[in-house]
């Protein structure tokens, strides 16, 4: 009785372990070297998982969506602020919907960590973690239209193997991040091959920086990102979006430049609808001043079922047609409404919840300077560059060569809270997997010019308003992971799975 008792102490204390470190381990990845500070944790959390007293796959799930419960409720509390500060959602009902969300997204967690007794024989555990890891994190990317956001490889962009991504992308990035951690945690049990395998993967990581795949082309682009600083609150508010339409016009027309961006929806009403003669104001000085002009605006499109509202970008350039990109890659519930959830917006009467998806292929914005070669500038919106073998695949298949990134979004829904430092992180982390300069034109922060590396060359404070002033060299070529995308490390994650599944049943 007494050893039952103190079994299940144990037990208690081991899952109350895993929580705290998973929220340690979100914590850690805001810090200037958290992709390196994640490594020795996550060893700490499989070294507790395997040293469990009940090996079963049972209480291997309930430990692994501990640890992910306690990652993802830190790492995506900012949800909360959409919700209810922003919503008005009642406090209760939005802790819910964040924990059910974190939870949701711990199952991931919990079907990879069952890896562990997929396999005993230890030189083979680590790498059948991590390609179990890998392929629940592609999953991650597309079950449910996908949702991939606090994936380790983001925070590797300050770690080790950063310079594997324009080899195979993030999703190697998080293979070894887990191979590595599970060898560290057998360095007592194995220390010779333990040893090996973690100073040849870090050496090779690092050797892989000697690469670059891209090159500068043309001269420079003088740049200026507008960053208004509108509160999410006012979206509605006619008096308010006023003073925003009048604030981005003025601020693009006080100042030429080959390029000038606003960020997402910063004009937010249907495009028929705004103020009249703004567009072809807009347009004139665009063609006056040798400018291109991003905006960012409510699309419409028509179909058999009537208008349907876009998350659109609407470009303008010197004596040629505009151009638009709608964004494609759309957040569910935020941007359009799931299967069988439309009584909601019906009972509620949400306005403009339900975008019509852009298409996959649309071609880059062409940036056309006289005298000059044409820079091709592939456009994301908010969350999609989330999504790196997506972007990937649009630059692989452009109609164009693409020299350079770009991001328009809008992260006021948020608050003043980690939201906009964990997405700067993922457009580090896409330049780094393309070799392409970005732009990140933003509403409230972070408002940021990328180099091909993805380290920061400049950026404005969060919650200021302002105009980014600069110049940016565009890049032409291709990474390998732009050409293969994950298909390697797909590849080998199941081939790896595949061999732990065949060495089981030998056992």
């Amino acid at each position: 009785m007494i050893d039952l008792q103190s079994t299940r102490l144990r037990n208690s204390a081991n899952a109350l372990l895993l929580f705290f470190l998973g929220v340690l381990l979100a914590a850690v990845a805001e810090l200037p070297l958290g992709g390196w500070i994640q490594i020795p944790i996550l060893s700490l959390i499989w070294w507790r998982m395997d040293q469990q007293l009940s090996p079963s796959i049972k209480n291997q799930f309930f430990l692994g969506m501990l640890f992910g419960l306690g990652y993802f409720v830190l790492g995506l509390w900012w949800i909360y602020i959409s919700l209810h500060d922003i919503g008005r959602m009642h406090a209760v009902l939005s802790c819910t919907a964040v924990f059910l969300l974190a939870a949701g997204m711990a199952l991931f967690f919990s079907g990879a960590s069952l890896s562990l007794c997929l396999t005993r024989h230890r030189r083979l555990t680590g790498l059948v973690l991590a390609a179990s890891w890998a392929m629940i994190e592609y999953l991650r990317s597309i079950v449910l239209t996908g949702f991939p956001w606090m994936g380790f490889a983001e925070a590797q962009f300050n770690g080790p193997f950063a310079p594997i991504a324009p080899f195979f992308g993030g999703l190697a990035c998080t293979f070894l991040v887990v191979w590595v951690s599970w060898e560290i945690s057998q360095l007592k049990k194995n220390i010779l091959f333990s040893s090996a395998c973690i100073i040849a993967a870090i050496t090779l990581a690092q050797l892989a920086s000697l690469w670059t795949f891209t090159k500068p082309i043309g001269e420079p682009l003088s740049v200026r990102l507008i960053q208004g600083n509108f509160e999410q609150s006012l979206k509605f508010n006619p008096k308010a979006i006023e003073e925003q339409f009048s604030f981005y016009t003025n601020a693009i027309e006080s100042q030429s430049a080959d390029l000038i961006i606003t960020p997402e929806t910063a004009y937010p009403w249907p495009q028929s609808n705004l103020p009249a003669g703004l567009l072809g104001s807009l347009q004139q000085f665009s063609t006056n001043t040798s400018s291109n002009v991003l905006l960012g605006l409510i699309g419409e499109t028509g179909n058999s079922a009537g208008v349907q509202y876009t998350n659109r970008a609407l470009g303008l350039s010197p004596k040629v047609a505009s151009y638009q990109y709608d964004k494609s890659h759309l957040v569910p519930f935020g941007e359009f409404i799931p299967p069988g959830f439309h009584w909601f917006v019906n009972a509620f009467n949400v306005p403009m919840s339900d975008f019509a998806r852009g298409k996959l292929d649309q071609a880059p914005f062409s940036i056309i300077r006289s005298g000059k070669d044409v820079i091709h500038a592939a456009i994301t919106i908010c969350y999609e560059d989330v999504f790196g073998g997506e972007l990937a695949s649009r630059i692989h298949h452009s109609s164009q060569p693409v020299n350079l990134l770009i991001n328009m979004t809008n992260l006021a829904w948020f608050g003043d809270s980690q939201a906009p430092a964990q997405q700067l992180r993922l457009s580090q982390l896409r330049s780094l997997e393309t070799g392409l300069p970005a732009l990140r034109a933003t509403n409230t922060g972070i408002t940021a010019a990328l180099g091909p590396d993805g380290k920061v060359l400049s950026q404005l404070d969060e919650f200021t308003q302002g105009v980014l002033s600069l110049k940016i060299q565009a890049y032409s070529g291709t990474t390998p992971y732009v050409f293969w995308g994950n298909l390697p490390i797909l590849s080998l994650s199941c081939l790896l799975l595949l061999l732990g599944l065949i060495r089981q049943k030998r056992i």
